[in-house]
C-alpha cells in the first residue's frame, strides 16, 4: 500500500466528531462529513463508511470508477431508510469522496463538498468538484472564489449521500504518473487553510496529515477536520 498520512480532529468548535476516515485494502481511501441533528451526522458517516467497505469486499476485483460509485449509491440507499426510520435521524446525510488506485490508474468517486486533490510535479491541483450552492455561483461566473469563502451559505450542499434518492455521483480515473500525491480531506480542512499553504505543507512537511490539521486549527478550527495524504512512489 502506497505510505500515507491519516488525522481526524473535533476542531475548536464542534463538540461531536462528525467525519469519517477509512482506509480499504487494496489502496482504497473514503473520508466523509456527516450532517444532521443531533448525532445523526456521526450516524451518517460511520454508515458510509461501513457500507462502502462492505460493498467493496464483496466485489471482486478489479475496482474502477463504476464500482465507487455503486458503493456511494448502495450506501446512500441504507443511509436514507435509516433516515425515515427513526425521526431524530431525518434529514441526515454525508459527504463522500473515496480514491481507489492500482498500478496505472487513480480512480474516485464524489458526492458534496469535501475534497480530491492531486499533487503532481509540485503543483496542487483540485480533481472532484464542490456540489454546493456557492459552487455553483462561482462556476457560473455570478461571483469570485474568494466571495465564495465568506458567503453566508457556503455549507448549503445540492448532494449529500442518504439525504436524497435521485443521488448524483461524480466519478472518473486518470492515468498515475511516478511521485504523484494525494489529499482527500473535509471542508474543515479547506475552509480553513486555502491552497497554497496546504501545497506547501504537503511539499515539505514530514507529517503532512498532523501539520494540515494544525494549521486548520490555528486558523480558528471551526469545524471538524480529516485528511489523508498519500503518494506514489
Amino acid at each position: 500500500m502506497s505510505k500515507h498520512y491519516e488525522a481526524t480532529h473535533v476542531g475548536l468548535v464542534r463538540q461531536h466528531n462528525e467525519d469519517a476516515l477509512a482506509i480499504i485494502e487494496p489502496e482504497t481511501y473514503l473520508v466523509a462529513d456527516g450532517m444532521g441533528g443531533q448525532a445523526a451526522g456521526e450516524i451518517a458517516s460511520r454508515m458510509l463508511v461501513d457500507s462502502i467497505g462492505n460493498f467493496l469486499h464483496s466485489t471482486p476485483r478489479p475496482w474502477n470508477e463504476n464500482v465507487l460509485k455503486a458503493s456511494i449509491v448502495k450506501a446512500g440507499d441504507q443511509i436514507f431508510e435509516t433516515a425515515q426510520s427513526r425521526a431524530e435521524y431525518h434529514g441526515m446525510g454525508t459527504t463522500a469522496t473515496i480514491l481507489h488506485l492500482d498500478d496505472r490508474r487513480a480512480y474516485y468517486a464524489h458526492v458534496g463538498d469535501s475534497r480530491l486533490y492531486r499533487i503532481r510535479n509540485e503543483r496542487l491541483r483540485q480533481i472532484t468538484d464542490d456540489h454546493s450552492y456557492v459552487e455553483e455561483l462561482v462556476r457560473n461566473g455570478e461571483i469570485s472564489q474568494a466571495a465564495a469563502r465568506i458567503h453566508p451559505m457556503k455549507n448549503y450542499l445540492t448532494q449529500a449521500v442518504g439525504a436524497m434518492l435521485d443521488l448524483k455521483v461524480d466519478s472518473g480515473s486518470f492515468a498515475l504518473e511516478h511521485r504523484d500525491a494525494f489529499l482527500l480531506c473535509t471542508d474543515g480542512l479547506t475552509n480553513m487553510v486555502d491552497d497554497e499553504e496546504i501545497a506547501r505543507i504537503i511539499r515539505t512537511s514530514r507529517n503532512p496529515a498532523d501539520d494540515l490539521i494544525r494549521a486548520a486549527l490555528d486558523n480558528g478550527g471551526k469545524d471538524n477536520v480529516t485528511v489523508i495524504v498519500l503518494g506514489v512512489a
